[in-house]
């Protein structure tokens, strides 16, 4: 539930006491420089995620659930990877199709972001899941993310039944992060552009606005093309529908999240002045991508096992 008060607000930023004392247990990470080259960036978040896999939710491949890899066309001539996540049992009147975007600021990030989710959306809800690989700022600036997002999406909804998929039991984008701003941008796309078949939802979780990334990168290597319709819809009246007629939303923030209020805000304006249905679970005291970051707590047990709640 969305806090309705200062106070309700600002307790939801009381550091979980789980989460205290594991950190007061171990030595404090030395955060990156900002001087680093965004390559080292990339290597060291890899190298610290990794060393945590073993205690995920799911930590590797599961029976219940192939995966493969494609690569598909996007519009400058490139090609992308895909894994498409199949459950191994059919469903009753076919499978739902969920695309979801990984984390990682836009300029970090890969596949394994997203693969838990991937498989237990494919084994629980026996959905068809494609996680895709976008390609990454500085050396794909933007609005090169948009663009990969848009066209796969695109690519997945004229494939779905080679995929094994049937929109119509449910077609839903999603990510976390910055792939939760790629998936909240190209659910409206679709909503512009009438995309067939249409949405049926969307999931957002640790939003990231792109005030938080301007601070600690460099914004014209994100961004590049800052005059793109993707980037300032106002100056090519795509704004008079706003977040009108957009597929159900469902939200998981945290309280100690920087990206919170954000999250809090946007989910608060789809349901009331857009008339969007959502859902909205709130994490009190608990970080960003704290699951992935410290997947030992219970609590990050519990957060994976709403995902899935808050997805069906």
């Amino acid at each position: 539930m969305a806090p309705r008060t200062r106070e309700e607000l600002v307790s939801l930023a009381t550091m979980d006491p789980a989460l205290a004392a594991l950190l007061k247990s171990k030595p404090p990470l030395k955060p990156p420089e900002l001087t680093e080259p965004h390559t080292t960036r990339r290597e060291n978040r890899t190298s610290i995620l990794k060393a945590k896999w073993s205690l995920r939710y799911i930590p590797g491949p599961i029976s219940p659930v192939t995966e493969h890899d494609l690569k598909i066309p996007v519009r400058d001539g490139s090609e992308i990877i895909i894994r498409v996540y199949t459950p191994v049992a059919k469903k009753d009147g076919g499978s739902p199709l969920i695309v979801m975007y990984h984390e990682g600021g836009w300029g970090m990030g890969d596949l394994s972001d997203e693969e838990v989710n991937c498989r237990l959306f494919a084994r629980d809800l026996g959905a068809v899941c494609v996680n895709v690989e976008y390609r990454l700022a500085p050396e794909h600036p933007f609005p090169t993310r948009i663009n990969d997002a848009w066209d796969s999406l695109q690519w997945c909804a004229k494939h779905a039944s080679e995929l094994g998929a049937e929109p119509s039991r449910g077609f839903v984008v999603g990510g976390g992060s910055a792939g939760g701003n790629i998936a909240a941008v190209v659910a409206h796309m679709a909503r512009d552009e009438q995309l067939e078949p249409p949405l049926t939802g969307q999931f957002v979780f640790n939003l990231l606005p792109l005030s938080i990334l301007a601070k600690t990168f460099n914004l014209i290597g994100l961004n590049g093309n800052v005059s793109s319709s993707l980037f300032v819809p106002f100056r090519y009246g795509k704004e008079e529908r706003g977040h009108r007629d957009l597929p159900p939303a469902y939200f998981q923030v945290c309280g100690l999240d920087p990206l919170r209020d954000e999250a809090l805000i946007y989910e608060r304006v789809l349901r009331e002045e857009a008339g969007v249905r959502t859902r909205l679970d709130v994490y009190r005291g608990l970080g960003h991508y704290f699951w992935t970051n410290f997947p030992g707590l219970e609590m990050s047990k519990t957060f994976v096992e709403e995902t899935v709640i808050g997805m069906k």
